[in-house]
């Protein structure tokens, strides 16, 4: 019975790991308070319904330039760390011992790129005015496009436009 409830917990986890597992690594879905995805203070449409000054530009690009080497390794530490549980769930021999950290390490890579890019979206929120945003949140999302995700590259996913 014990044997069977680690199969049950293996089993639970593994399914886990593997539906959410990136492939490579897409973005996470654009939630309703986030607006628009991608650099979209460069897209001419939304510049002009938002009123988006040149200075707001640079200074949501001078953002978006700083958080991208970050986003980059912490995009690359998920997809190790996703390679590294590939090899401990190959073998004939699970090693629970070596699987379960591996599991926490994965949880702990996401949680770290769900931050930062949060942390985008904070710092170029602070750059629109209470009134651009609002009008962004009464859009809702838009559907998604090639490239960064919140003013990011999102996980696995270098950045697409420059």
């Amino acid at each position: 019975m014990k044997r069977q409830w680690k199969c049950v917990l293996f089993l639970a986890a593994g399914t886990l790991v593997w539906g959410q597992r990136p492939a490579p690594a897409p973005p996470p879905p654009p939630r309703h308070h986030e607006g628009p995805t991608g650099k979209w203070w460069d897209d001419p449409e939304m510049v002009k319904r938002l009123g988006i000054t040149a200075d707001q530009q640079k200074k949501m690009d001078d953002v978006w330039q700083q958080s991208r080497l970050k986003l980059i390794d912490l995009s690359a530490a998920l997809e190790k760390e996703d390679v590294a549980m590939e090899g401990l769930m190959k073998g004939p021999q699970l090693d629970d011992s070596k699987i379960l950290p591996a599991i926490d390490r994965i949880a702990q890579a996401r949680a770290e790129l769900e931050k930062a890019n949060a942390r985008l979206m904070l710092a170029i929120r602070h750059v629109l005015t209470p009134e651009q945003w609002g009008k962004m949140e009464e859009q809702g999302p838009r559907p998604r496009r090639e490239g960064p995700v919140h003013g990011g590259p999102g996980p696995g996913r270098p950045p697409q436009q420059e």
